[in-house]
Parts: C-alpha cells; sequence; structure tokens
C-alpha cells in the first residue's frame, strides 16, 4: 500500500508538471499592453527564455493555434464576378425582359438585335474592367520576407509567415519588421514608422517600458509589424502575428470601411429606375387603351414591346461605358490607374479632399532647412546647392564656424551620400548632413580620410547624442550630435574662440530651438570635444557650435496642385499621425491654411460621429489634424461624408489604408504606397504625383458632362419615338416606326453620334466651376423639361411628315412609314448640335469642335441611305422607296426642331450676355437649357 501510494503520488506530481509544463507552453491569445510591462514579464507571460528561445513543439503549437504570420489581402476578382458586375442594373434587366418577350412572340430579328446590345456592352465592359484589375492586383504582390529568429538555442532563418508569438527576433539595420514585438535590447536601434504612424523621422527603440496609456507614437518599447529598422541592432520577443498586429488591426478596419456605391453608380441606378418605371407605365397605358378601342390582344402586346424598346435607350449602357473606359485610358496616360470604371468620374463630383502628409504632401526625406552658427544665421538652397545668408549666396569657406558646424555633420554619421545621384542611404537626418556639407564641399570620404575615426558612442535614449572621435595630429577630438538641450547642458564654450557659455547664453539658444520646433522643424545641436578620448565616453567639456534645422521638404508641385483644386470649388484637409507643429507648418508652405490656422490632434477627434452638432461643425471648419489615428481618419471621413461631401482621400502609408477604403474614392501612391495602401485604394497614381489628381479632376467631371449630355441626347430621342408611336395609334395613323426600325434608329443612328458626345474633350472652363451637387443627378428636373421639349418638337415634325405623305402625297403605308423613318433619323442626327451649351457660340462651341461628331453624322448619313437602297438592309427594316418628293419632305421636317433649339439657345446666350454686363452671374450648373 505504501509503494502504491508513492507511485500514486509520483503520478500525481507528475501530472502537475506536465500541466504547468503545457500551460506555460500556450501563452495568452494576447498581452495586454506590452509595451507598458518590462520585457523579462513578457517573456514570462509568453513563457519563452529569451537566451534558449521557442523548442519546435512550443513553435508547431503555437503555430496551429494563432495561424501562419498573415493578413487578409484581398483575393483575386474572378472572371465570373466580372462579367457578372456587366449585367447588374435594372435597365439591363428590362431589356433582358423584352429578349424573352420578343422571343415569345416570335419576333427573333427583334430578340437578336436586343440581345445583341447586352453582349455588347458586357463585352466593352468586360475587357476593360478585366485590365484595370489585373494591373492592380499586379501591383499587390507581396514579396517574400524572412525573419532571424533564436529558436532551440540557436540563430535561424525562417519565413517570416512562420513566425509565432514568444519567437525572440533578432533585428539589424535594413531589417523589416515582420510581426510585432517587444524590444528586449536595443544598441542604437531605430525603426522607421512613417508608414504606419505617419511620423518623418526614425524613432529611437529601447527596453523601458512606457505608460500603458501611450499612443503608437510613444511606444519606443515596441517594434511594428510593417515598418522597418535604419539603424542599430536588437532583439524582440514577439506579441503578435498576423491579424492581431498594429497592421493587423488596420486591415480589419479596411475591410469594414466599405465606401458604397460611387456617386455616378447611385445616380445610374436613379436614372435607370426612373426610365423603367416611365416605359412600364406607357406601356400598360398605351396596351389598356388600345384593347379598351377593340384592337387585337396580341397586336397590342407586340406593341408594348415595341414602344418599351423604344423607351429604353438601348445604346446608353454602351456609350455609357466607353466613355468611363476612354476616361480611364486616358487618366492611364496621366499615369493614373483606376480600377473601378465608375470610380473615374467620382473625382469630378469630389467636393473635399483629405490627404495624409509624409510621402504625399512631402517627399518624405529629410533636407536641411536652416543653420544658426555664433556667426550668424544661414539657410540652404537645394535646388542651386548653395548656402544663403538674407537671401545671398556665401562662400561657406570663408565662416569658419558654419564649415566647422558642416564638418561636424559629415563626421558624425553613418551614411551614405552620392552627390553625382543625389541619394543617399542610411538616417534621413544624417543624409541630409552630408548633403548639405557637400555643398561646401565637404565630401565624407575625403574628411574621414583627413579625419580618421576611431570610436564611436552611438546614439542611446538615455544621452540622447551621439559622437564619434577622430584622430587630429597628436591627439584625438569628438564631433558630437544631438538633442540641443542634452549638448547645452554639457558645453562649457561656444564658436571658434570657445568663448565661455553662460546660463544667459545658453538660454538664449534654447529659445532659438524652441521657436525652430515651433515651425515645424527637427532640431539637432552639433558641437566638438577638442580633447576627447577613444575609450572614454563624451560626458562635458564640449565647445558648441549651433543649431541645424532640418524639414521634410514639401513637394515642389503641391502648392500649385492645392491652389489649382481650390480654384476648382475642392476644399483640401491634412490628416496625418505627424505632430501638429509639424503638419501646421507644412499646411503653411503649400498654402492649405492661412498664418494663425488651428490645428486639431487625434485626441480631440474621440466620438466624433456621436459629438452634437456644434462639435462637428467645428470639426468640419478646420484644414489640419494631426495624431490622429486610422480609426480616426475613418471617423472624420464619416463626419464629412454625413455632411454631404464627396470625400477622396490620399495616403501611401500602412495606416492610411482604411481611410482610403471608405472614401468615396481612394487615391494611393504607386511608388512609395504600401502594399496595404495600394489594395485599399480605387486608384494609384503611379508617378506619386499630387498634381495628377488635378488631371483626374478634369477628367472626372468632363466624362459626367458627357455621360449627362449624350443621356439627354438619347432620352430626347427615344422619347420623340415613343410619342411618334403612341399618338399615331391613339389618332388611327400607320405605325410610324416598326420594332427593327426602332432597334436600327437606338443602336446605329442614335448610338454613334452619342459615342461622339462621350469622346468630347470638354469645355475650357470645366476646372473653374464649383463642383456639381453630391445629390444632383444626372437628369435634373430642368433638363427633364428640356428633353420634353426636345422629344415633342422631333415626333411632331415626324408625324407632319407622316402626315403629309399619307394625305398629300398618297403614298402607301409601307411608304408613309419609310418617310416617318427617315424624318426622325434625320432629326436625330440634327439634334446633336441642340446639345451645346447655351452660354457658347453657334459656330464654336464643344460640340462643332468635336470631330467625332462630324465623323459619326458622316457615318449615321451613310447607314441611313444604306438601310434605304440595299435590298438586304431594306428588306429587314420593312423600307420602301419613296421618291425626291419624300426625301425632300423628310429633309425639310428635321430640320425644323434644330432650328427651334437653337433659337432657344440663342435667347440663353443674350440672357446671360445681359446678366453679366449687369454683373449678375449666370447660373453654372445647368448648360442646355
Amino acid at each position: 500500500m505504501l509503494w502504491q501510494s508513492n507511485r500514486q503520488k509520483c503520478r500525481t506530481e507528475r501530472h502537475a508538471r506536465r500541466k504547468v509544463d503545457v500551460h506555460a507552453s500556450e501563452p495568452p491569445t494576447s498581452i495586454l499592453h506590452p509595451h507598458a510591462l518590462s520585457g523579462a514579464r513578457v517573456a514570462n507571460a509568453l513563457a519563452v527564455d529569451p537566451t534558449v528561445g521557442l523548442d519546435r513543439r512550443q513553435v508547431e503549437r503555437r503555430l496551429r493555434r494563432f495561424g501562419p504570420n498573415l493578413l487578409t489581402i484581398r483575393g483575386p476578382i474572378s472572371d465570373v464576378r466580372l462579367v457578372a458586375r456587366q449585367f447588374a442594373g435594372s435597365v439591363v434587366a428590362l431589356l433582358v425582359a423584352a429578349t424573352v418577350l420578343s422571343l415569345a412572340f416570335g419576333q427573333y430579328k427583334q430578340a437578336g438585335a436586343i440581345a445583341a446590345v447586352l453582349i455588347i456592352n458586357a463585352t466593352i465592359g468586360y475587357y476593360t474592367e478585366r485590365r484595370a484589375v489585373r494591373s492592380m492586383e499586379a501591383l499587390r504582390q507581396l514579396e517574400a520576407r524572412t525573419a532571424r529568429v533564436r529558436r532551440d538555442g540557436r540563430a535561424q532563418q525562417i519565413p517570416a509567415d512562420q513566425l509565432v508569438p514568444g519567437d525572440v527576433v533578432l533585428l539589424d539595420a535594413g531589417d523589416v519588421v515582420s510581426a510585432d514585438m517587444r524590444c528586449l535590447s536595443s544598441a542604437a536601434l531605430s525603426a522607421d514608422e512613417s508608414a504606419l504612424t505617419g511620423e518623418s523621422l526614425p524613432v529611437e527603440k529601447g527596453v523601458s517600458p512606457n505608460q500603458e496609456a501611450a499612443g503608437l507614437h510613444d511606444r519606443s518599447a515596441m517594434l511594428f509589424k510593417g515598418t522597418y529598422v535604419v539603424r542599430g541592432s536588437g532583439e524582440g520577443i514577439v506579441t503578435g502575428t498576423g491579424l492581431m498586429t498594429e497592421l493587423g488591426r488596420i486591415t480589419k478596419l479596411v475591410e469594414d470601411a466599405e465606401s458604397g456605391e460611387s456617386p455616378l453608380e447611385k445616380q445610374l441606378a436613379l436614372l435607370s429606375r426612373q426610365l423603367v418605371w416611365i416605359t412600364l407605365a406607357l406601356a400598360a397605358v398605351i396596351t389598356t387603351v388600345g384593347l379598351y378601342s377593340g384592337r387585337p390582344a396580341l397586336l397590342m402586346v407586340e406593341t408594348a414591346i415595341a414602344l418599351a424598346v423604344a423607351a429604353i435607350p438601348e445604346g446608353l449602357p454602351i456609350v455609357a461605358t466607353l466613355a468611363l473606359a476612354r476616361g480611364m485610358l486616358r487618366m492611364a496616360r496621366h499615369n493614373a490607374l483606376v480600377e473601378n470604371l465608375a470610380a473615374v468620374e467620382t473625382l469630378g463630383s469630389t467636393t473635399l479632399i483629405i490627404t495624409d502628409k509624409t510621402g504625399t504632401l512631402t517627399e518624405n526625406r529629410m533636407e536641411v532647412e536652416r543653420i544658426l552658427t555664433p556667426s550668424g544665421e544661414f539657410s540652404v538652397d537645394h535646388r542651386s546647392a548653395a548656402i544663403l545668408n538674407e537671401g545671398r549666396a556665401v562662400d561657406p569657406a570663408a565662416d569658419p564656424e558654419l564649415m566647422r558646424a558642416l564638418l561636424i555633420g559629415v563626421l558624425c554619421s553613418n551614411a551614405d551620400y552620392d552627390r553625382q545621384a543625389m541619394s543617399g542611404t542610411g538616417d534621413p537626418m544624417e543624409v541630409a548632413l552630408l548633403r548639405a556639407g557637400s555643398f561646401a564641399g565637404l565630401e565624407r570620404p575625403a574628411q574621414i580620410d583627413a579625419y580618421p575615426e576611431v570610436a564611436e558612442h552611438p546614439f542611446t535614449t538615455a544621452t540622447r547624442r551621439m559622437a564619434t572621435v577622430h584622430r587630429h595630429g597628436d591627439g584625438h577630438v569628438a564631433a558630437v550630435k544631438g538633442a540641443p538641450e542634452e549638448l547645452l547642458a554639457v558645453a562649457d564654450c561656444i564658436g571658434t574662440k570657445e568663448e565661455p557659455l553662460d546660463e544667459a547664453t545658453r538660454a538664449a539658444w534654447l529659445a532659438r530651438a524652441e521657436q525652430l520646433a515651433a515651425d515645424g522643424l527637427r532640431v539637432l545641436a552639433v558641437a566638438i570635444h577638442p580633447k576627447a578620448k577613444k575609450d572614454q565616453p563624451i560626458i562635458d567639456g564640449l565647445v558648441f557650435f549651433g543649431l541645424v534645422a532640418f524639414r521634410d521638404p514639401p513637394r515642389h508641385d503641391i502648392a500649385a496642385t492645392i491652389a489649382a483644386l481650390r480654384g476648382a470649388g475642392i476644399r483640401v484637409v491634412m490628416a496625418t499621425g505627424d505632430h501638429p507643429s509639424t503638419a501646421l507648418s507644412i499646411s503653411r508652405a503649400v498654402g492649405m491654411t492661412e498664418p494663425g490656422a488651428a490645428v486639431m490632434t487625434g485626441a480631440a477627434l474621440s466620438n466624433v460621429t456621436s459629438a452634437d452638432e456644434t462639435l462637428r461643425r467645428s470639426i468640419a471648419r478646420h484644414h489640419v489634424f494631426a495624431r490622429v489615428s486610422p480609426a480616426q481618419k475613418l471617423e472624420l471621413i464619416t463626419l464629412f461624408q454625413r455632411e454631404g461631401e464627396v470625400v477622396a482621400m490620399t495616403g501611401d502609408g500602412i495606416n492610411d489604408a482604411p481611410a482610403l477604403a471608405k472614401a468615396d474614392i481612394g487615391i494611393a501612391m504607386g511608388q512609395r504606397g504600401t502594399d496595404v495602401a495600394r489594395d485599399a485604394a480605387d486608384m494609384v497614381l503611379l508617378d506619386d504625383a499630387f498634381a495628377t489628381i488635378v488631371h483626374a479632376v478634369r477628367e472626372g467631371r468632363v466624362i459626367f458632362n458627357n455621360i449627362r449630355r449624350f443621356s439627354m441626347y438619347l432620352l430626347s430621342c427615344n422619347l420623340a419615338e415613343v410619342l411618334v408611336v403612341g399618338s399615331a395609334i391613339f389618332a388611327g395613323l400607320p405605325l410610324p416606326l416598326l420594332p427593327m426600325q426602332i432597334l436600327f434608329l437606338n443602336l446605329v443612328t442614335d448610338v454613334f453620334p452619342a459615342f461622339a458626345l462621350a469622346a468630347g474633350e470638354g469645355e475650357g472652363n470645366v476646372l473653374v466651376r464649383a463642383p456639381r451637387r453630391p445629390k444632383e443627378p444626372i437628369i435634373t428636373a430642368g433638363q427633364w423639361r428640356y428633353i420634353v421639349l426636345c422629344g415633342v418638337a422631333i415626333s411632331t415634325t415626324a408625324l407632319m411628315a407622316l402626315m403629309v405623305s399619307t394625305r398629300w402625297l398618297e403614298y402607301s403605308n409601307q411608304q408613309s412609314t419609310t418617310v416617318s423613318f427617315i424624318t426622325i433619323a434625320l432629326a436625330q442626327l440634327w439634334h446633336v448640335f441642340s446639345l451645346r451649351e447655351r452660354t457658347s457660340g453657334f459656330c464654336r462651341n464643344a460640340i462643332t469642335e468635336n470631330r467625332f461628331v462630324w465623323y459619326a453624322i458622316a457615318l449615321c448619313l451613310g447607314l441611313m441611305l444604306a438601310a434605304v437602297n440595299l435590298p438586304i438592309l431594306a428588306t429587314a427594316l420593312e423600307m420602301a422607296p419613296i421618291g425626291m418628293e419624300g426625301w425632300v419632305l423628310a429633309t425639310t421636317c428635321s430640320l425644323l426642331p434644330v432650328m427651334a433649339s437653337q433659337c432657344w439657345l440663342g435667347l440663353g446666350l443674350r440672357l446671360a450676355k445681359a446678366m453679366t454686363e449687369q454683373e449678375v452671374a449666370p447660373p453654372k450648373r445647368n448648360h442646355w437649357f
């Protein structure tokens, strides 16, 4: 019994140990606030010894539990889905119904013609969108990356997607951070987090815990997936992989941030629904009246189908698709790649652009802006590679203190700079110092030969300075750079004369540094230690030589672009994760804000969407938002959209991706943009040029105007066909148009002029007009009235020709139908000239200067002659010879509507001129009546 008890006790102890081991090898799903815990506590929570790392069994269990270290990237769009897109919409559904009914009643030619329209439209849309979608997918290809980890007590290189929580990762300069991790050790470790937070400068990383409430910008103890190490080395323990990282949370925000339909899609859907209901109502009324008057039921059903065919502009889907496709191609020539056809127009209706700062408004690189020395204040002109004093170029060699300040920047560096290529590698501020030094003839290789480096004291968060020790004569000298307050605190002298640095002078220099920082500049102080020891740290005894101020320069085309957007009535707002003073400085530099403008920080944007109206309006009036998180950018976009704005969002960073997806149109940078940002965007600027947006805005407005113009053209032509058929039925006259003739008009003589209108280059004043109202339909109430007037005029002249040919010329029914067909076909061709702007001239306007209009008219005249004279077409369309009298009658009647419309437009032009003379601006929105 004793033996059994001991054995049972041993089993119990082993079982307990196993439970502890198993529990210890399975970390919690996530560790709350790892940045606020010590590295040892994080390692303990993750059940790992950092000196050994995870073993194989732990890795396998955690990989099964947490999955691979991957983000959910949007999969490729299938060809089936692309085809299905082309058959969405109520107009297409009605055309399909008309095809089915035509087949049911034996109207095979009519059914085939309508089906051909659907197939042509789907084919054009499919191939155009497929080309763009596949181009976007090619941009999204993510390169495979690896990570160096410590497992089973030795360093290993593994695929980055195999990282699991608890892995100990070894980091060096140039490495991409492949997971979120708590920093365990740091040797001057700095990471570029601009893509994640918008911070334009590298962030120093250390092992000290941060405050629990610290934002991403202030978590110096953490390294984040998607960033990269710019200098130093260190170790980190993985705390989150895949969607459990900060980047993963942003990816989930992208998935949740659905932007919905574009404004054009909404308006086309509205127009389609209006057309469907109008068509069904007309068909029902006319069929009911015909049956009530005793006409045969089969005849009235066929007539209803003919009226439906007449009422629906079958060419509208084709022309709209081609208009958007042509706009997409024109944007591509301006280096703007658009994935969705409808997004081409969205920029034209944009009223507000929210833009990131780093990499979008700025170059995402640092350059020396000012140099303050005891001898004076200097600025740097990077275009002419000159150093200026009071606006005039100076010879740096004539100022020893300026040369000494520049030399310190060149020596105290780990970066490289190629003056011929005007590019460098390493810390951005060090590259900027090397470039400024090259303007004074101080090339680093030559200076290192003259002053060989014998030791380096790297930057640390404790000392906030870096020093390099160089051989100089029989001794050593140290070049030092760092935070102004730190260097001034340990400096004893100032300038080449080494005058004592008293408290008043020290305070004055600190005030100058604070003023530079308030202006949005990054500031470093430079100093030397004239009697340094290569094996001893630099503690005191510095000689102070001044301040160097840096900035991330605005891109050269930004100011002009923002001015052009303002001229187009578009407001530009900045939302960045960077520091408020930096954001405000850049906004002033690019003309986005005036002096004295306020900046709103992310801390003031909590619960924006639930704020009261006063707060929402206050927020909406601001132009600059700083320290904004990805979630707050989403709330800003939602706020502006609720205020009735059509919002475009531009950005290039990971932190911009959710906002890019939420906006009405997202615009990402193609060269500097991250994969996540490009994946979320509707449009990618292949050349990263913000000015491309102006071209896109103009193209979008031209496209909408063209869509409105050819929609009015097609609708007025189709209304004329409905009115002339319906009126003839009520009056007991022969049918003026047969179903196949209606299809010929809709698909041939109507479509080609509509194509020509869709290809218009637009008026020269497109970009000086205000954006159209977001809820403004494609066809406004006033334009519907103009459509009705034109439709009534064309149908009246066609009925006039029908009656004259029947009663005066005593033509047969087939001949009279041919006369009315030719009359309405010619009237519709001339009708294209009725769609010029009312403020434009009769002879010189966007219509007459569009060469495609003349090509279309010539082609349609030839096709119409062929339809009448070629036996095969004449038989299919049931045409009959009409002689010279019939042609004169049809031509004369066809000219009456365009003459009436030109008189109407001429009256509008005179009214506009009269209003201009009275200094009253004419309305800008409705241009054709």
